[in-house]
């Protein structure tokens, strides 16, 4: 179940320190990245860029990255000992250093792989304040910020895929906040982003998973 942030969250998050951006931020981070993924990983492997590689071991960035995997908020007391929770709950991490270039300074990538061996590639930053966005899921390229629920949907580039999605949407009284589309190139794979002012049901997902070109569907809860 995702937490209602409050105004206090606005002000400065509730948190366990030291670091807005490097422990809460991650924290939500991973927590966001879990969301998308559909639930914690057998596997993480998680690169650090930026100030989360020279400066995130001392503020607790690699604890609370690991803590977000399992499901943990910024204020829970257990984030200090999350490496030791994640081991006995199974999920196997390591942490390296990756230079993304001109990315945010606080921004990790996660590489997290399902026992069966499903594999999906999160990359996002921590803002400050607590605030977070994924910026990229399997190579495409998004704006996510866990503030509202989302529907991910994997679809062919093609016409009319837009319209079929969100005439599902209207029909089940859905209302759209925001919408973003990236792809691979004219006419090939395509990841399509719906934020929604409420969490969509499991029906409704099946009923957008039914329209032709459509690849995969997924519901992320906010965090």
């Amino acid at each position: 179940m995702s937490r209602q942030r409050s105004v206090f969250d606005i002000v400065g998050p509730i948190m366990i320190g030291p670091s807005s951006s490097h422990t809460a931020g991650a924290c939500r981070l991973g927590e966001l990245a879990r969301a998308i993924f559909g639930g914690t990983p057998a596997r993480a492997h998680i690169l650090l860029h930026g100030s989360f590689a020279s400066t995130g071991p001392g503020h607790g960035t690699d604890l609370a990255l690991v803590a977000g995997l399992l499901g943990m908020h910024p204020d829970d007391a257990r984030i200090p000992h999350a490496f030791e929770i994640a081991r006995e709950a199974g999920l196997e991490f390591d942490f390296a250093e990756e230079d993304l270039g001109d990315a945010h300074p606080n921004t990790a990538t996660f590489v997290l792989e399902e026992e069966a061996g499903r594999q999906m590639e999160v990359q996002g930053s921590s803002l400050g304040g607590g605030d977070v966005v994924v910026t990229r899921i399997d190579g495409y390229d998004v704006e996510l910020s866990g503030e509202l629920p989302v529907i991910v949907v994997g679809h062919i580039d093609r016409p009319g895929e837009i319209a079929a999605v969100t005439a599902v949407l209207a029909e089940t009284h859905v209302n759209v906040a925001s919408m973003h589309v990236s792809r691979e190139r004219r006419g090939a794979g395509a990841l399509m982003l719906i934020a929604t002012d409420a969490q969509v049901d499991d029906s409704t997902a099946a009923r957008i998973a039914e329209q032709p070109g459509i690849t995969s569907v997924r519901l992320v809860a906010a965090v």
